[in-house]
């Protein structure tokens, strides 16, 4: 192992001995080199001629670049063009860290380390599966869950999904997800996706309660916890009474046998896909400035052997909007669309015909929500069909169809599901048990 590693690795097992037992192996023998290329390269900075970096300068000392591409882009080319650092631009970092805790005020004064930068959530998610996942150890997920953690974990890292049941009735079945917290084995890793993907469902201000107290019950009994947070959709929260702050808030300081992961951005809090920016930050009772260094320098090695750095476009122009004094009104501009989108679904689906094919699962927030189809009726035959005849796109999720109202206009919503409830009563009069065989062409 590189001495390097050897080095964090000390610093992490004197301070918290349980945080170096989460680590996977990769993750305890990952460094961040400061005494190669990039340490030579820290080294020379500054000097008159710096023939150390990997890049192109021009002969004023600015970076080398295209008229064809830097035309189109209003910044300095200083924010542009170069590489930033693997851990991210010290400024977008510690802005970030800035806007968790106003976002989330239960955190206080709580200790938590510098965001590092990833290339969007996808990353971040990934990098923590880096750092924290061996090969065939368990992931504790919900039932119903975004499909690219299959990708993310079993395909990349050898990881076994091991579900448990998201709802009981319309409430979170969390005696379920404490259940599996509490089952044999001393290490445990949880991921908590709200506004979850696919349902839309945020836990309630009492269900955010019960969720930390099971997560200190399993630690207090000597489980050590990983929490992965995955924050998506953090902030769209559109109903009184739902938990609008992050798991974060409170798990980054519950216990010292638990490790809050944060991964967020602002892919959807700031509306910015592309931008492929985010974030990913720890959070552990007692945790010091040395042992989040420590993790930090892991998480930039990670991402320094995977992908190198996230673009330094993408976060200068993040940086100059989260600093705009019309940033909140924009935010808040675009929020309530959505919250109308949201309203229009509910009132839409007080229509008592729709009962007859359809109904909802539990949501309130985010971008989706899921409808159950009665027995009988294929979901994806109903997603087929609706493709094929009534030009609407859905997804079909086992016996759901998961619906992202966020891409629909409100004046669209009504005739989305009156188009649902039509191509459920057309396909209601086939035998379905022969149309589900290959080759059977639907007509109509």
């Amino acid at each position: 192992m590189n001495i390097q590693a050897q080095e964090l690795n000390s610093t992490i097992q004197d301070i918290n001995p349980a945080v170096f037992d989460m680590l996977s192996e990769r993750g305890k023998s990952i460094f961040f080199p400061k005494k190669g290329i990039l340490g030579q390269s820290a080294e020379a900075k500054g000097t008159a001629i710096n023939a150390t970096i990997g890049s192109a300068i021009e002969d004023d000392n600015s970076p080398m670049r295209l008229k064809s591409i830097s035309k189109n882009i209003n910044l300095d080319a200083s924010q542009a063009f170069p590489y930033a650092p693997s851990f991210g631009r010290p400024d977008i970092r510690a802005r970030w860290r800035e806007m968790i805790f106003q976002k989330n005020p239960a955190l206080r004064n709580s200790s938590i380390s510098l965001p590092i930068v990833t290339n969007a959530l996808t990353h971040g998610i990934s990098m923590a599966g880096y750092l924290f996942v061996n090969p065939d150890e368990e992931i504790l997920v919900p039932s119903l869950f975004w499909g690219n953690y299959n990708l993310s974990f079993i395909n990349a890292y050898d990881a076994k999904l091991k579900h448990y049941n998201l709802f009981n009735g319309n409430s979170l079945d969390i005696a379920a997800m404490s259940a599996e917290l509490m089952s044999a084995g001393e290490k445990k890793i949880l991921l908590l996706n709200f506004p979850n993907n696919p349902t839309g469902y945020s836990p309630n201000i009492d269900e955010m309660k019960e969720i930390i107290l099971a997560v200190e019950i399993a630690a207090k009994a000597g489980k050590k916890i990983v929490v992965i947070c995955d924050d998506a959709y953090f902030g769209l929260v559109f109903e009184k009474g739902i938990e609008t702050q992050s798991p974060f808030a409170w798990l980054a300081n519950l216990h010292e046998n638990v490790l809050a992961v944060k991964v967020d951005g602002p892919t959807k809090e700031d509306y910015v896909w592309g931008f492929r920016v985010g974030f990913i930050t720890y959070g552990i009772k007692g945790g010091t400035e040395a042992l989040y260094n420590a993790l930090e320098n892991k998480t930039a090695g990670a991402i320094r052997g995977n992908i190198s750095n996230t673009s330094n476009l993408s976060q200068s122009l993040l940086l100059e909007a989260f600093n705009s004094p019309t940033y909140q009104e924009e935010k808040k501009e675009k929020f309530n669309i959505l919250k109308s989108r949201y309203e229009t679904v509910r009132q839409t689906l007080k229509n008592p015909d729709y009962a007859e094919f359809f109904k909802a699962m539990p949501y309130n927030a985010g971008y989706f929500m899921c409808i159950e189809l009665k027995d009988g009726l294929d979901t994806d035959l109903v997603r087929k069909l609706l493709i094929e005849k009534y030009s609407i796109g859905t997804i079909s999720l086992n016996n759901l169809l998961r619906i992202a109202y966020s891409a629909v206009a409100a004046k669209d919503i009504p005739t989305l599901f009156d188009g649902i409830y039509s191509a459920c009563k057309e396909l209601a009069v086939y035998d379905l048990t022969t149309m589900k065989k290959d080759g059977v062409t639907i007509t109509y």
